[in-house]
């Protein structure tokens, strides 16, 4: 009876081991996890003073692991970048992709009132797998008319398309978007460009639930090389 008992939980052993050591679907279809440096959060909890009648239910749970193909690469890194306000207020345009992503004073670009853009120049076309955007996280906002777009035309005039857009009332001019608002954190705003193939990637923003000013820590985006 011992025999059969150990017989049996050894086979139960060996299935678990065959259970853990089975692919994921992401793994499955060539794909990998996302590996992220995330900054220091700033704030803890959750905001209650945000008033917005578009807003993302707030979980509190932390985003989880991304996946994209396997050879995505971080591109923005130091590429150019130029901004509808090429004067910021404070800080310099240049912090967009500088790959400094802390919350603190000195590390953000603040532009002005108003409907206003960053543009990246990622110097080639490639899928995009990811874009991730922190405007400012050293307190909880919601910054208004978020809209992201990609193309390989730099003055977005054609083959433009649309990554995300929570403009719901289209007072930015842009059309109306279906995204929802969302709160700003330290682990900053995950886009899925879906794999479209782009150079360009422009960012726009109307102010912000605590003023009317944009600002910008930080643009990452994420592409697989063009075959």
């Amino acid at each position: 009876m011992k025999k059969t008992v150990v017989f049996l939980l050894g086979i139960s052993a060996f299935a678990g081991i065959l259970a853990f050591a089975r692919p994921t679907p992401a793994q499955e279809q060539g794909k990998e996890e996302l590996k992220l440096l995330l900054p220091k959060p700033m704030f803890i909890g959750t905001p209650r003073n945000i008033n917005s009648p578009n807003l993302e239910k707030i979980t509190g749970k932390p985003r989880g692991a991304i996946f994209v193909p396997a050879g995505t690469k971080l591109v923005s890194l130091n590429k150019p970048v130029t901004a509808s306000d090429m004067q910021p207020v404070i800080g310099e345009v240049g912090f967009v992709t500088d790959g400094e992503k802390a919350g603190e004073d000195g590390y953000f670009v603040e532009f002005g009132p108003g409907k206003q853009h960053v543009q990246v120049d990622l110097k080639a076309s490639q899928p995009l797998q990811a874009i991730l955007v922190w405007h400012y996280h050293s307190q909880a906002r919601v910054y208004r008319d978020v809209v992201v777009q990609v193309s390989d035309d730099k003055d977005f005039v054609s083959g433009v398309t649309t990554i995300f857009n929570n403009d719901h009332d289209n007072s930015s001019g842009l059309g109306i978007g279906k995204d929802k608002e969302y709160i700003e954190t330290f682990e900053g705003k995950l886009f899925d460009p879906r794999g479209t193939k782009a150079r360009f990637v422009r960012l726009w923003s109307n102010g912000n639930t605590s003023n009317d000013m944009n600002h910008y820590v930080e643009v990452e985006v994420y592409a697989t090389p063009a075959k």
